[in-house]
C-alpha cells in the first residue's frame, strides 16, 4: 500500500483541511509506504502524524528511523529533510489519510455500529454471535473487550480502546476484508467523535441505546450537551438508524436521526407495556416473559409494517439475565433483521452467548454468590444492583468498587447513589487511578454514601479489598465485583499495570479459603 504526496494534499483539501506543505522538495509524487502516529513503530517512507501528546522529539524518532513525510498542526524547523504537511486539525487528516492508505476498506463492510452509555458491548456481542452463527464466521467484531479481525486464533485480541485510533481502526477493518470478513459489528464511543476516530465514516446501521451522564470531566466531555451532541453524531452518519425510544433525552436523538435519514429507514423498539412520551409510532415491542437467573425469556412483537418486514417476530431465550439484556438482545434481534437474518435461523442464538467481564458468577458453599460484571457507571451499576436484589432478596448485598482517575469524575457520585439504594456493604478500592490518588478517589465516592444504610470499608489494594469482601461473606449473601469485568490491568501513573482479572482473583481467594 502507498500514497502519493498528491493523493494526500487533495483529499485534504477536499475537506478544508490543508494549509500548505514545505520541504517538498522531491516533488507531488514522492510517496509513502506506511502510515503511524507512534515514532517507535516508524519505518523507511513512513508518514508520522503529530498527534495527541505530541513532544517534538518524538518527530526527531521518526526522522532518524527513515520517515519522510509529516502532518501536522505547525511547520517543525528541526524536520528539514522531511516534507510537512500543515493542516488545521490533524485527527481530522489522519482518520482521511488512513481510509486512504488502506484503500477504504469500510467499503467492503456492512457495518453496525452501537452507542449508548450502557450497553454497547453486549448488544455488540449479541449481535456478531448471531450473525456469526448465520454466515459461518464471516463478521468481524471491534469491541471494548476484544478484537476480532478474522477466523484465524490470532486475528481475536484485547482491545485497548472501545473504538480504536482511526489509523489502527482502518488497518483493523483491511485485515478483515483480506480475511474474508463481510460484516463488521462494532461500538462507537462518544470518544471516538470528540478524538476524530471515527471522522468521515459512514455506517450502514446505527443503533442509540441511551444516554445518561458519563464521561464528563477535565479529560473528557465539557458538558453533558457536548456528550449528547457527540453520541448523535453516529445517527447523523449512517444508513439505518435504530433508537431504543426508552432513552432519555428521546425527542433530540429521534429529531438528530431525521434530519439526516428517511423516516422508514429509522426503527424504533421499547419494552411493551412501558409509557413513554411519545407519539411517534414504535415498530418492535418486546416482552419481558420470564426473568430470572435461571432463565430469561423475550417475545418480539412487530407494531408495523416495516417492523413485520423482518420477520423476526417469536420467542428468544437468552443466556444473560436482566432487563437491561433484555433491552440489548432486542436490539441485535432488529439488527440481525436488518441484515438480513430471520427469527427461524436465530431463535436460539442467544440462548448460548456469553459475554466476557459481564454477569459472571461464580458459586461458593459458605461465601455465597460472587458476580464480576463490568458495570462501570450510574446507570450500568445501578440496573445491575437492583436485578441482584431482586434475586437474592434474602442476602446481604457486598459490592467492591472503586472508580478510574482522571476521567469519568461523575461516576463517583453515580457509585454513591447506586450503593446506598442497593448494597448493605461497600468495599471501595482501586480501578485505574491514573495519575490520581486511588484514596482520594475512594473518598470522593464516600462523601455521596448514605451510611446509614450502607456499611462501607476501605481498602485500597484491589486484592485485598476483593479478598475482604468475599471473607466476611456468608453463604446467602451476594459479592459484586464491578467495573472492571475481564480489564487484565491497572492504569497506574500512565503505565498499563498487569492485573490478573478479578475473575482470577475471586477463585484465586476461594481457593485460599477453601
Amino acid at each position: 500500500m502507498a500514497l502519493e504526496i498528491a493523493e494526500i494534499t487533495t483529499i485534504l483539501k477536499e475537506h478544508q483541511l490543508l494549509k500548505h506543505v514545505v520541504n517538498n522538495a522531491k516533488g507531488d509524487h514522492q510517496t509513502i509506504t506506511g502510515v503511524t502516529y507512534d515514532s517507535r513503530h516508524v519505518e523507511t517512507n513512513d508518514l508520522f502524524f503529530c498527534k495527541g501528546n505530541f513532544k517534538p522529539s518524538y518527530l526527531e524518532t521518526a526522522q532518524a528511523k527513515g520517515a519522510s513525510v509529516y502532518v501536522a498542526e505547525q511547520v517543525y524547523e528541526q524536520a528539514q529533510n522531511m516534507c510537512g504537511i500543515v493542516v488545521t486539525n490533524v485527527s481530522k487528516a489522519m482518520a482521511l489519510i488512513g481510509a486512504a492508505y488502506y484503500d477504504y476498506p469500510q467499503n467492503d463492510l456492512f457495518i453496525i455500529a452501537f452507542t449508548g452509555t450502557k450497553g454497547k458491548t453486549t448488544s455488540a456481542y449479541f449481535t456478531h454471535h448471531i450473525l456469526n452463527a448465520v454466515t459461518k464466521d464471516q463478521v468481524a467484531l471491534f469491541s471494548t473487550i476484544d478484537r476480532i479481525t478474522g477466523p484465524k486464533p490470532e486475528q481475536e485480541f484485547k482491545s485497548d480502546l472501545t473504538t480504536p485510533e482511526s489509523l489502527n481502526l482502518f488497518h483493523d477493518m483491511r485485515e478483515a476484508v483480506d480475511s474474508g470478513m463481510h460484516t463488521l459489528v462494532m461500538e462507537v464511543s462518544s470518544q471516538a467523535y470528540l478524538r476524530n476516530r471515527v471522522y468521515g465514516l459512514h455506517f450502514d446501521v446505527g443503533i442509540f441505546l441511551n444516554i445518561t451522564p458519563d464521561h464528563i470531566g477535565r479529560n473528557e466531555h465539557p458538558t453533558f450537551e457536548n456528550y449528547l451532541h457527540c453520541k448523535l453524531q453516529l445517527l447523523v452518519n449512517s444508513d439505518i438508524c435504530v433508537i431504543n425510544a426508552q432513552t432519555a433525552h428521546f425527542e433530540e436523538v429521534y429529531q438528530a436521526a431525521r434530519a439526516t435519514t428517511d423516516p422508514d429507514k429509522i426503527y424504533l423498539f421499547k419494552q411493551a407495556n412501558v409509557p413513554i412520551e411519545t407519539k411517534v409510532p414504535m415498530d418492535i415491542v418486546f416482552y419481558n416473559d420470564q426473568d430470572n437467573l435461571r432463565l430469561t425469556e423475550i417475545e418480539i412483537k412487530s407494531v408495523s409494517e416495516k417492523g413485520a418486514g423482518l420477520q423476526i417476530d417469536g420467542r428468544y431465550d437468552l443466556s444473560m439475565p436482566g432487563d437491561y439484556n433484555q433491552s440489548n438482545a432486542t436490539s441485535a434481534i432488529l439488527v440481525a433483521g436488518l441484515a438480513g437474518t430471520t427469527y427461524a435461523q436465530m431463535h436460539d442464538l442467544l440462548a448460548s452467548v456469553k459475554v466476557p467481564g459481564r454477569m459472571e458468577s461464580i458459586t461458593s458453599k459458605q461465601h455465597g454468590v460472587i458476580y464480576v460484571d463490568y458495570a462501570h457507571n450510574y446507570a450500568s451499576m445501578n440496573a445491575l444492583l437492583s436485578f441482584l436484589r431482586s434475586q437474592y432478596p434474602k442476602g446481604r448485598m457486598i459490592v467492591v468498587v472503586g472508580s478510574p482517575g482522571d476521567k469519568g469524575i461523575s461516576r463517583r457520585k453515580g457509585f454513591g447513589l447506586a450503593l446506598s439504594a442497593h448494597a448493605d456493604v461497600a468495599v471501595l478500592t482501586a480501578d485505574d487511578p491514573g495519575f490520581e490518588d486511588p484514596k482520594a478517589i475512594i473518598e470522593e465516592i464516600d462523601q455521596h454514601i448514605d451510611h446509614q444504610k450502607v456499611q462501607v470499608k476501605k481498602v485500597v489494594d484491589r486484592y485485598e479489598a476483593i479478598k475482604t469482601a468475599i471473607t466476611m461473606a456468608k453463604a446467602n449473601d451476594v459479592v459484586v465485583l464491578a467495573a472492571k469485568g475481564e480489564d487484565p490491568y491497572q492504569k497506574v501513573k500512565g503505565v498499563d499495570t498487569p492485573w490478573p482479572t478479578d475473575t482470577k482473583v475471586a477463585k484465586d481467594v476461594l481457593k485460599g479459603l477453601a
